[in-house]
């Protein structure tokens, strides 16, 4: 039987703490302060990372150096037989691609997978993968099994503030200037490859509103309606967000109604993501189980 390794990287929200625990590996994603290369939960925190941005520090994201890559898979098939690699997806960085061409050189025995996922769906990616993989499963069969469910989920994303959005050239400044008078909350959505606007509401309330309704959409179209918590084909949920770890908390409790009996994951939201859209924004989240 194959050993098949499972790499993926810090956009999933796992650190390298958890890692160990899940026997998965994270490549650790680059970003630059003020010119100085820092790397996601091994040479900055999470806090460190708000302080700059608060603090207006120009952060940029980045890709892994190719060496840096290379240098893990190399170390990983020392052991492993094969590597399933699944890297943020392509459609917010040159990550995937980079990856794949990278494989090239390895005869078959890495595997990148563009199944499209970022934060906490691309760290149910990752579980996912690791489970398929203990049941035995070659990189390619994995792989095929990601990529046929690769549409089979959403994030919505309430945005607090317009400040990163009008930064980083996604809003205008006179649309940012009218939705901080109005205390406008954007409801942005990832799906596919794709960060989409999707909705405004007129305060937070009316946001966790709006992406508990499209979850609940989202599941329908895709299962014919909501399976019930115990259902072995019932979706796995999570709640994400920047910096805002106690309305997440609340949140949970909150969604115990609308959604009983399921088990709900909190993490923060990738550091790429927080990049553009700033502190104090919370994600809702839907993926498809695989079973």
């Amino acid at each position: 039987m194959s050993k098949v390794a499972i790499v993926t990287d810090s956009n999933s929200g796992i650190t390298q703490k958890a890692a160990k625990e899940m026997g998965i590996f994270v490549q650790p994603m680059p970003f630059f302060m003020n010119e100085k290369e820092y790397l996601e939960d091994i040479t900055f925190s999470q806090e460190q990372f708000y302080e700059s941005l608060e603090g207006d520090t120009e952060i940029a994201t980045s890709q892994p150096s190719p060496e840096s890559v290379t240098q893990l898979w190399d170390q990983i098939l020392e052991e492993y037989d094969e590597i399933l690699c699944i890297p943020m997806s392509s459609g917010l960085s040159g990550t995937c691609q980079t990856a794949m061409m990278l494989a090239e050189d390895y005869d078959g025995r890495v595997i990148v997978v563009n199944n499209q996922r970022i934060s906490v769906t691309q760290r149910q990616s990752a579980l996912d993968a690791k489970n398929l993989a203990d049941q035995g499963k070659t990189a390619a069969e994995i792989a095929d099994i990601l990529m046929a469910t690769k549409m089979d989920s959403d994030i919505y994303i309430m945005v607090d503030t317009l400040k990163y959005l009008k930064k980083g050239g996604r809003v205008t400044p006179a649309a940012a200037a009218i939705g901080e008078i109005l205390r406008l909350k954007p409801v942005l959505q990832i799906h596919g490859d794709k960060l989409d606007a999707f909705a405004k509401a007129r305060n937070i309330k009316a946001a966790k509103s709006l992406m508990v309704n499209a979850i609940k959409k989202d599941i329908a179209n895709n299962l014919g309606e909501l399976p019930a918590a115990d259902s072995e084909n019932a979706p796995w949920l999570a709640i994400a967000h920047t910096k805002n770890t106690e309305e997440a908390e609340a949140w949970r409790e909150e969604l115990a109604e609308e959604f009983p009996g399921y088990e709900i994951h909190i993490d923060p939201l990738s550091l790429s993501v927080a990049c553009h859209i700033g502190p104090g924004s919370l994600a809702l989240t839907w993926t498809k189980r695989i079973v």
